[in-house]
């Protein structure tokens, strides 16, 4: 069985122009920290979008293990119970805190709601930007195939879910092998849209509802790693191992646009859209420590560059209530959120909250539904933290 455990302490502390990191507000501080632990290496995760409260402390997380049976869990925080006689979860956390810190605990726990297999390990998971409680509440895949899930209920009273596969979505029925799919977006101005990314340079706009592709373009002149939409529902962009990140529009799609191509061409890994500033883009190197701010009416030359890992950076998420604001993660184990307000007046030289995860941290998502929640996967665990 895998363990679920709270830790409560500071999630996020400020940091200092020299790099260390301090207490916010100088003083005793709560904040909640939530520890789920898995069976294995988590490295896909997402935030539900419902508003409702059984569904706002709701994820969904991705196994990766080298092999072909893998497995997706959708984990879930029970509601609050306070209890009495507060002490620290475990002696570890306890000796990176002060005396003066003021600890509160309660029994809320992490559990696991849902499980399924899952055919190699998850590259991305999203569920439906739709927060209609009538809609369907559906789970997107993607590894060999772009797989469509349908989560309900199972009525037990217990806040656990029955798990359905509602599509397998492929456009090359006439081979019987497949190019993996590296990653995916989910169009938030129309719940029907879906774009896929993958190594045989290509992306692919899916229609969920028919369950067909719309179109399918040669995006790169390498692997694609990344898509995402802007805001909106007809512009999206991606990049890939040749280096560039490239902007597209549904309504003209025989031409694109070059916005950035890193220097001697090294593969660009992800790529974020600000939803709140359409303008800009995130993106970052392979085996790269600093994350590319790009202003897409500057071409070329990135608006910011941010430093602060002393390891590559893995995962990068814009606030989703806030334009100027974003988290970096990577392997020197540390989350970091920069306020991006002063750019392009002046550098970024330094984050404003920095955690310190147990473990190199191989992905990131900022819950949009609750924007004081930032999720983070490192080794076998699955953290929620309140900044």
């Amino acid at each position: 069985m895998p363990e679920h455990h709270v830790e409560s302490g500071n999630a996020m502390s400020s940091h200092s122009s020299s790099g260390m990191t301090t207490d916010v507000g100088g003083g005793a501080q709560t904040k909640e920290i939530y520890t789920y632990k898995a069976p294995w290496t988590v490295f896909a995760l997402s935030w539900s979008h419902r508003p409702d409260p059984t569904s706002q402390f709701r994820l969904a997380i991705g196994s990766y293990v080298e092999q072909y049976s893998n497995c997706v869990q959708i984990v879930k925080k029970r509601a609050n119970h306070a209890i009495s006689a507060p002490q620290p979860p475990d002696p570890h956390l306890a000796a990176h805190h002060q005396k003066d810190q003021e600890y509160t605990y309660n029994s809320t726990q992490m559990f696991k709601a849902c499980e399924f297999d899952h055919p190699y390990p998850c590259t991305k998971i999203l569920w439906s930007p739709d927060r209609s409680s009538s809609s369907r509440d559906l789970l997107a895949t993607t590894g060999d195939y772009l797989r469509i899930w349908n989560v309900a209920d199972d009525g037990s009273g217990r806040g656990t879910l029955l798990h359905k596969k509602e599509a397998l979505l492929n456009n090359n029925k006439n081979s019987e092998y497949c190019a993996p799919l590296t990653s995916f977006d989910w169009n938030e101005a129309d719940p029907n849209i879906v774009g896929t990314s993958s190594i045989d340079t290509t992306c692919t706009i899916w229609d969920v509802t028919q369950q067909t592709a719309r179109t399918q373009l040669i995006a790169h002149d390498r692997e694609v790693f990344d898509l995402a939409f802007a805001r909106g529902k007809d512009v999206f962009a991606s990049v890939g191992a040749d280096g560039s990140v490239r902007m597209f529009d549904l309504r003209s799609l025989e031409h694109s646009t070059i916005v950035y191509e890193s220097q001697n061409l090294v593969p660009l890994l992800r790529l974020e859209w600000n939803k709140q500033d359409p303008n800009y883009l995130a993106t970052f190197m392979v085996d790269s420590h600093r994350t590319i701010i790009l202003d897409i009416r500057v071409p070329s030359m990135p608006v910011a560059e941010l430093g602060g890992h002393s390891g590559c950076v893995n995962a990068t998420a814009w606030a989703p209530h806030s334009s100027c604001h974003i988290c970096t993660a990577g392997d020197d184990s540390q989350a970091l959120i920069w306020d991006l307000s002063a750019m392009p007046k002046q550098p970024i030289e330094d984050p404003i909250l920095a955690y310190n995860a147990e473990g190199e941290i191989n992905n990131l998502q900022w819950s949009a539904s609750q924007p004081d929640w930032v999720s983070i996967a490192f080794h076998d665990r699955l953290q929620i933290l309140r900044v």
